[in-house]
């Protein structure tokens, strides 16, 4: 009787469960298509995962950018800024739900080869992103003061926040036509463009925001008689002075930026075969229903996990301290840095557990499941260990005024203890979803 060594070329040979290999003989290289074909487990994490973290990245430092540039001016503007944010995230959702069914329709199309139905989606996602953000735009325009009172915020912050809603509707339009083209590249399997179409608006938006605004970046740190020192790092040159309205200003030019940028690449070139054509600007009822029914649950969940939030928010304006929405607002915007690897590592999970699924391998579904999420805890407790031992000097990078300086780093202590669970609870949602 011969045997003979298992190889990477041969299919695996399971027992009768499925449950892994037979004979001890262990091999994780058994995705045979895409751009996964033949790649370690762990050279398919790391592929899968940094795209996410790095756009994931980008998405957050825009709005953190807002942030600290906020708090150099006053505690009036990160307040106001702090109460507005939310709003900002509820405008965010429509483009987001739209995403959602652009990629899939898109990505489905693409891997039916037919480009021309592809092409279509992207046309009818432009059209649904422009005329659902103007109407969204609209509507956050009029009802920007009754934001104000329903967060009960009165005399400067009340009026900044107001102004800040207000110009940053004149661009919703653009930011959710971005939104929409970013995922149709994605869903066309051009990982690369997103990329770069954000690091682009960030260039933009720091650059325009600190001109515009004239705060300067700088670092606080703890006193020897337990006071702050504040070291100014980049002084602001420029006499513009606009305030939080230059931050807001600063925001509308980046995110306007990006849609045309994205218009230009997709409407000349285009990606892998996807281009927003002239004809298919033209409404087509079909194609609008299937992206808004594929979108429509992500709208109702995220819109879920939003109402959470704003419970929250409103809670903070009842206290009716000052600081109180901008030490909020600069806690949250640090603790969002901690929960970018186990997203990213949620989205390996995902896409590892359902391939593997598919290469009739639950064991290594299993494995790669433990393995990011083992991952995102590590990296996730880091970020923890430092919110607890060293609270006041993370803080110090992102703000200048005294009250954050003293209320942020208790915010921050507490978010220490949820890393590890949070983590964990990340990964295997994001897992669950990409097993079905």
């Amino acid at each position: 009787m011969t045997s003979r060594k298992y190889t990477d070329a041969d299919p695996p040979v399971t027992g009768p469960s499925g449950a892994g290999p037979v004979g001890g003989v262990r091999d994780d290289r058994v995705i045979k298509s895409g751009k996964l074909k033949g790649l370690s487990m762990r050279a398919a994490i790391w592929l899968l995962a940094w795209p996410v973290l790095i756009e994931s990245f980008l998405n957050a430092l825009v709005g953190m950018v807002d942030t600290t540039l906020s708090a150099s001016l006053s505690v009036e503007a990160t307040d106001a800024v702090g109460a507005a944010s939310y709003f900002v995230w509820l405008i965010g959702l429509v483009g987001m739900a739209l995403g959602v069914g652009v990629t899939a329709l898109v990505s489905r199309s693409m891997g039916k080869g037919r480009p021309a139905v592809a092409n279509a989606a992207l046309g009818q996602a432009a059209l649904l992103g422009l005329g659902g953000g103007a109407l969204v735009s609209v509507v956050l325009w009029v009802c920007a003061p009754l934001v104000a009172r329903v967060l009960n915020l009165d005399g400067e912050v009340a009026r900044q926040a107001v102004e800040y809603l207000r110009i940053l509707a004149v661009a919703v339009p653009m930011q959710t036509w971005l939104v929409c083209g970013i995922a149709g590249a994605r869903g066309a399997g051009d990982a690369v463009s997103p990329l770069l179409m954000m690091a682009g608006v960030n260039v933009v938006n720091i650059v325009t925001s600190f001109v515009l605004s004239g705060a300067s970046f700088g670092y606080t740190r703890p006193g020897a008689a337990g006071d702050v020192v504040t070291t100014t790092i980049i002084a602001n040159p420029f006499g513009f002075q606009w305030g939080l309205a230059g931050i807001a200003w600063g925001t509308v030019i980046a995110w306007t930026t990006g849609a045309v940028a994205m218009m230009v690449l997709l409407g000349t070139r285009g990606v892998h075969g996807l281009r927003l054509r002239a004809r298919r600007l033209k409404p087509h009822v079909t194609t609008m229903k299937r992206l808004i029914r594929v979108g429509t649950p992500n709208l109702i969940e995220t819109a879920g996990m939003w109402f959470g939030n704003f419970l929250v928010i409103v809670l903070v304006g009842l206290m009716g301290g000052e600081g109180l929405f901008g030490s909020h607002i600069v806690a949250i915007r640090i603790e969002a840095f901690s929960f970018l690897p186990g997203f990213a590592m949620s989205m390996a999970a995902a896409t590892l557990a359902g391939q593997y699924l598919g290469a009739m391998r639950p064991d290594l579904a299993r494995k790669a499941i433990l393995r990011c999420t083992a991952i995102a805890t590590s990296i996730m407790v880091l970020f923890g260990m430092a919110f607890a031992f060293a609270p006041r000097y993370v803080v110090g990078v992102f703000t200048q005024q005294p009250v954050h300086m003293e209320l942020v780093p208790r915010l921050l202590f507490i978010c220490a203890f949820i890393q590890a669970p949070f983590a964990i609870s990340i990964c295997i949602r994001g897992a669950l979803r990409g097993t079905g």
